[in-house]
């Protein structure tokens, strides 16, 4: 492939898709990196709060975005704190954690998205210039000048869509360990509920 500067206008929107393509791939990597082992704990955590309905004193080391969330319970149900206040605390607290969670998903969702688009308007842009390549060339037209623009042309949809596919699949992933993640919490967040209304009855 010659490079991007003698790609015409093919050049400039396939240098935006490398970007975006390493772009993805960074988000990817450092998301599956920081969601590594959101769900682990679940064990811990569970013997935690069976200890607590014992009435006996629970601890959770685990860095989990559960793990915190359950500390807090823990610690507010342990100071006597009110189902109201629990209930506020954890959700919003619950709301953060899967916020946290969930960065960099819609920023792949909006490459996954707009790749394909980049790509069919190089090629669009592409075709402009071929046919008026064509034109100019006048009575010397032959079908290499057609032929050269429209292979540019095409490389940048099939550059968009090798950009697009693997944002999808990485964000489709990642989608599915947030919500692991968040189901570990909401389970958290239901024990805690169902402790701290035991202790007020």
């Amino acid at each position: 492939m010659p490079p991007l500067s003698e790609m015409g206008s093919a050049g400039p929107v396939l240098a935006v898709l490398a970007a975006l393509s390493l772009l993805s791939l960074a988000v990817i990597v450092a998301r599956l990196l920081a969601l590594t082992g959101v769900t682990r704990g679940a064990e811990a955590r569970d013997a935690a709060f069976a200890a607590a309905e014992d009435g006996e004193s629970a601890q959770i080391g685990g860095d989990a975005p559960a793990d915190r969330v359950a500390r807090r319970a823990l610690d507010m149900i342990g100071a006597g704190a009110g189902e109201a206040a629990l209930d506020a605390e954890l959700t919003g607290m619950g709301n953060s954690e899967a916020a946290s969670m969930g960065r960099g998903l819609r920023l792949l969702e909006l490459i996954g998205l707009i790749a394909p688009l980049l790509g069919l308007l190089g090629t669009v842009l592409g075709m402009i210039q071929s046919f008026r390549s064509l034109e100019l060339a006048a009575g010397s037209a032959n079908a290499s000048i057609l032929a050269g623009g429209i292979w540019q042309a095409l490389l940048t949809t099939a550059a968009g869509l090798i950009v697009a596919i693997p944002a999808l699949i990485g964000a489709t992933i990642l989608a599915s360990r947030v919500e692991a993640g968040t189901l570990a919490i909401e389970r958290v967040i239901t024990r805690a509920r169902a402790l701290a209304s035991r202790r007020a009855a």
